[in-house]
Order: C-alpha cells, then sequence, then structure tokens
C-alpha cells in the first residue's frame, strides 16, 4: 500500500512539473509577443486588412514585418531604386550636410532597393521603433556593438557584399555607392537568422478621404528645404493639384526612379525640427529623436504647424495635444537641425 501511495505522489509531482513548465514556457512567448508589440503600439485587431504606415486597405490581411532600409543619398548615388515604393521615408543628415534615408517598406515590396549605406545610431532607433527589420551595408564598429548588445533585429549587406543572394553590386557605379538589396530575399534571410517576418501594428492615425478634402491650413505649393547651400544639399517639394501629391526635388532635380524615370510623390510631408550635435571628426551626429518639438505638415496644398512626438517609438503629429491625422498614402519625413531652426532652413511658397 506504502509503495502504492508513493508511486501516485510522484506521478502527480510530474504532472505538475509538466504543466509548470508548459506555464513557463507560454509566460516567456507571450512575453516576447507583448516586446515586438509594445514597439508600435496595440495592434489594430479592428483592422487587419488596413496598411499601418499608409492607411490604405488590402484585399488580404496585413501581417507582414516592415523592413528599414538604409538608402543612401550621395550625389554620386542619384537617382535611387525603389524609394517611390516605401510607406514612409525618413531623410536625415549623416555626415556634413549630406541626408540619407530610412525607407521603411510593407505595404509595396520593390525587387530591388539601393544603393544601401551605412548604418547610425538614430536610424536603426526609428527602425527599431517601428519593429522593422533594419537592413543597412556596414557601419562602424561601434554602431555595429550597439546593434548587437540593444538586440536590434538586423540585416547586414557587409556579410552578404554582392552574394548575389541578398546584395548585389552594380557595375555602373563605384563603391561605396554601388551596393543594392535584392528584397525577395529579404524575408527569408530574416528568417534563417531566426527573426519573426510576421507582425501585427497599430495603425497610424490617417483621415478619411473626405476629411482630406477639407483641410485646413495656409496655402503650400512649394516646399524648400536648405540643409546646406554651400555645398549645394537643398530639398524641394512641389505640389500638384491634379494628382493631390508632392513631387521631390534634389538640388534642383527631379527625384526619380533609376529604371524607370518615375518621380517620387508623397501625401504628406512632415517636417520635424530637433536637436543634432556632431560627436567625431568624420562629422557623424547624435541626433534628438524622443524628446519633441515644433513641426510643419504638409497635405493637399496646406500647411499646419503642428508639435511632433514620439509615441511608442514612431514620430507623429500633433495638434492642440491630439494626434493630427495623416492623408492616407505615403509619407516624406524631413528631420532639420533647431539650429537654425524650420523658420530658417523652410521657404514656403503660396
Amino acid at each position: 500500500m506504502k509503495r502504492v501511495c508513493l508511486l501516485f505522489v510522484l506521478l502527480i509531482s510530474v504532472v505538475l512539473a509538466a504543466c509548470s513548465d508548459e506555464e513557463q514556457s507560454a509566460n516567456e512567448n507571450q512575453s516576447k509577443e507583448n516586446a515586438v508589440e509594445q514597439k508600435s503600439g496595440v495592434p489594430d485587431t479592428e483592422n487587419p486588412n488596413i496598411y499601418p504606415l499608409t492607411g490604405l486597405k488590402s484585399d488580404k490581411k496585413v501581417n507582414n514585418r516592415i523592413v528599414g532600409v538604409m538608402v543612401n543619398n550621395h550625389t554620386d548615388a542619384r537617382p535611387q531604386t525603389g524609394l517611390s515604393k516605401a510607406d514612409i521615408v525618413f531623410e536625415i543628415l549623416a555626415e556634413g550636410y549630406i541626408t540619407r534615408f530610412l525607407a521603411l517598406y510593407q505595404s509595396q515590396l520593390p525587387e530591388v532597393v539601393g544603393p544601401v549605406r551605412s548604418a547610425r545610431e538614430y536610424y536603426f532607433e526609428l527602425a527599431d521603433g517601428y519593429n522593422a527589420i533594419y537592413v543597412y551595408h556596414g557601419a562602424a564598429n561601434f554602431v555595429n556593438d550597439m546593434i548587437k548588445k540593444r538586440g536590434i533585429e538586423h540585416l547586414n549587406g557587409s556579410k552578404h557584399d554582392n552574394d548575389g543572394y541578398l546584395f548585389k553590386r552594380e557595375s555602373f557605379r563605384k563603391a561605396p555607392h554601388n551596393s543594392y538589396l535584392l528584397f525577395d530575399a529579404v524575408y527569408d534571410a530574416a528568417k534563417k537568422k531566426g527573426y519573426n517576418v510576421k507582425a501585427s501594428y497599430k495603425t497610424l492615425p490617417f483621415m478619411s478621404e473626405k476629411e482630406a478634402g477639407s483641410i485646413e491650413g495656409d496655402s503650400a505649393k512649394h516646399i524648400e528645404i536648405v540643409y546646406s547651400d554651400s555645398p549645394l544639399e537643398i530639398v524641394e517639394f512641389d505640389y500638384d493639384k491634379k494628382s493631390k501629391t508632392y513631387t521631390r526635388y534634389n538640388d534642383r532635380k527631379k527625384t526619380v526612379e533609376l529604371e524607370s524615370g518615375k518621380p517620387i510623390k508623397v501625401d504628406n510631408i512632415f517636417v520635424v525640427e530637433t536637436h543634432h550635435e556632431v560627436i567625431d571628426d568624420a562629422g557623424r551626429r547624435a541626433i534628438d529623436i524622443t524628446s519633441g518639438g515644433d513641426g510643419y505638415l504638409f497635405q493637399r496644398g496646406k500647411v499646419r504647424k503642428v508639435k511632433w512626438k514620439n509615441q511608442n517609438g514612431r514620430i507623429i503629429p500633433v495638434k492642440d495635444g491630439k494626434p493630427a491625422e495623416f492623408v492616407p498614402g505615403q509619407t516624406w519625413i524631413n528631420i532639420v537641425p533647431e539650429n537654425p531652426g524650420m523658420d530658417q532652413a523652410i521657404t514656403i511658397t503660396n
């Protein structure tokens, strides 16, 4: 009888231990899922067929992971490939007075993107805030160390240099302006590193098409942003009433797709003013993307002065303490130094 009781107690112990292990495993998995969700806000379960970065509808469930790509904007890298399909493009000074792009892709996935350039801290922080797979080609050792230490899920082109699988060097341009991302391999390469390639996101604040037709604000038909006039680093946007979009220009030349000549047109232009600080002899910067500040929001030929806020890692416009809604479509976000500031750097023509 004692032996039967002992066996029964052992059996109960094994069952309880197994249940405890399963519960612990479930909790760990839930913690991982929650960590992913917190970077982009609460998932938008009510709108599973809405692209969260554009507000546009899809006939399929939207659950592919956002991919953020570092795109070169040196004079020798223009015109670029793949920018017309980006949901959001961040344009920020990289070193000196040359800007570089972080292009976020989800609703449209181009075959090729580039040229791709090296990483910077504020770019990978932005990508991580949108829970994007961060794609770049090379970085200073201390930047690579930060990426690894902070657990940024990334694909580094220097590990795939001209392998024909993830990256390809083109002969019509010289390094470092000739490395191109072969986008079809991104999710496969990410899975091989153990990253999730599916994710749910909270949709950014968007207005309806009816609301977009009655936006209040001052007239803004042409926008000029001067990052530098010597050397020339000027960005312009010209409003097209027919398409209701802004066409981008760089150094007085229209920004187009390399292969097709298709101009880059965007629905929203969001200019953000924040603190910049040069941190080394190479002209690299530290840029504040968390504290908030002044901004301009351009839509449908109108401009509103707004504030910007970092909300769960994402940069959004705020008006009178509430999120200012985007027009559904693509967005270009220009981050400019607080010195000399937006009012000195930006010229708006009615």
